[in-house]
This record gives C-alpha cells, structure tokens and sequence, in this order.
C-alpha cells in the first residue's frame, strides 16, 4: 500500500453517505404558444429572431443580415443556408479561425423558457469553437423542435456514443464587472436565431 492509497481510503470513509437524488414532482411551466414564447426570449436574451416559413427562406434571411452582408470569412454548417467562404476541415487548428466574423450552425432542441438552443458537439464538424470563436453567430432551429421548458430538452438530449453539447442562449454577455451588461465579452458578439416553419 502507498500513502497515495491510504489518503484516498481516509477520505472515502469521511465523506458524507450517499443520497438518493429526489424525484422532482412539481409541474412544468407551459406556455399556451411555446415557439412564440421562444422568439420573445431570444429578444429578452438580446438575441435576434428570424421566422421563415422554410430552408430557402432562412437561406435569404441569413444572407439579408448586416453581419453576413458585411462579413468576408464565414461558415456554414447547415446545408442550404448561407455559404461558407471557409473550408472548416482544410482548418488545421482552431486558432486558425480566429478571423471567422459569421458561423451558421443547427441545434435542437430549442428552449421556450430561456431562448437556450442545444448545439451537440457532432453537427459541429472537426472544430468545436467554431460558435463560440465567431464574432457573430447564426442558429439554425425547426418549430418543431421548440420545448416548453429545459426539463423537457434534456428529455430529448440523446448520445448514441461519448460527446458533448452545450446550450447557447443569446449572444455571449456578462455583468462580472462593475454589474454593467457588457454583451461579446467571450465569445459572438452577437447572435441570430432562424425559425424554420
């Protein structure tokens, strides 16, 4: 035995018993129109929603955006909208896209409650900062997706195998310093959500 193996044992028989986790048994928020719900708190996040009946739609929303008109280097990881002045797998690291002004990427499930949208880490291709390095970024979401609540968007969170996914809600924002709002602080400085029906 080593003194390594004795100090884990020590500390395993201090540490509290184990606690079943509880069984949550209040009700879930519901909203009478959870997609219109959505697009009010992409607002309050201080996002920018986009309804569009269909994917040629959002393709021309996508490109009617100032941040995409403007941008000489983005990304598109959703087929049919927009299109990528980038090859992301010919980029060898990810500081390599330091430079990228406008990443378009799909999520689900969308979150009526907090404007959250999932972005599991496999849409995201070989670059995971690719929607967090950007300086603007684009969500690419279907009504159908839209949940009322983040109870019932971890319902539908499924990995078929090891990975990894985060929900974003909202361009990048923080209130750390002096509690003034400062929105782009680590990551998009802005942040488009696209409706799809």
């Amino acid at each position: 035995m080593s003194s390594r193996d004795d100090i884990l044992r020590a500390l395993r028989r201090a540490g509290p018993p184990p606690t079943p986790v509880p069984e949550w048994t209040g009700r879930a928020m519901r909203f009478d129109d959870p997609v219109s719900r959505f697009l009010e708190t992409v607002t309050a996040v201080a996002g920018t929603p986009l309804r569009v009946p269909d994917l040629a739609a959002a393709d021309a929303a996508v490109r009617g955006l100032e941040t995409w008109r403007r941008a000489r280097l983005t990304a598109t990881l959703v087929p049919g909208v927009g299109r990528s002045s980038l090859d992301l797998d010919a980029v060898a690291r990810p500081q390599d896209l330091r430079d990228l002004e406008v990443a378009v990427v799909g999520g689900a499930p969308a979150v009526a409650e907090n404007g959250a949208v999932w972005i599991p880490g496999s849409r995201l291709g070989r670059h995971r900062a690719v929607f967090v390095i950007a300086e603007h970024l684009v969500l690419v979401v279907r009504a159908e997706d839209v949940v009322h609540t983040m109870h019932e968007a971890y319902q539908r969170i499924q990995f078929e195998r090891p990975g990894w996914g985060s929900f974003v809600s909202g361009p990048s924002k923080t209130a750390d310093i002096e509690q003034a709002l400062v929105i782009g602080a680590h990551g998009a400085r802005s942040c488009a959500v696209v409706l799809i029906g």
